[in-house]
């Protein structure tokens, strides 16, 4: 996982334990968050899931709920999503910042 300063404080032991409960392998930051013009006072965070085969086959509504556990654990609104527009999905990809990653057994 490449290192990154953030303008924000993340708790990466809770954030993995966060994923991990919900069956996301990886969970990335894109967008403000990581550009200059980001303002801590008022800027939401784009997050991108990338989820387990099979995770939210049962999840149901309660994905509904992953962006506010997520602002509660980062501090500030979060703007989830875990799929991403056809035409932006290489640049969003080219610059996402990984906060989680799954690591895999060999």
């Amino acid at each position: 996982m490449d290192e990154v300063r953030l303008p924000i404080k993340i708790d990466r032991a809770k954030v993995g334990q966060f994923c991990q409960e919900r069956g996301i392998r990886k969970l990335s930051l894109f967008g403000s968050v990581l550009r200059a013009d980001f303002d801590p006072t008022r800027s939401d965070i784009d997050v991108l899931a990338e989820f387990e085969p099979g995770a939210l086959q049962t999840v149901g509504f309660r994905y509904f709920l992953y962006a506010a556990e997520l602002s509660a654990l980062l501090g500030r609104k979060v703007d989830f999503c875990s799929r991403l527009n056809c035409f932006v999905e290489d640049k969003i990809r080219a610059e996402a910042v990984p906060i989680y990653e799954q690591v895999l057994s060999a």
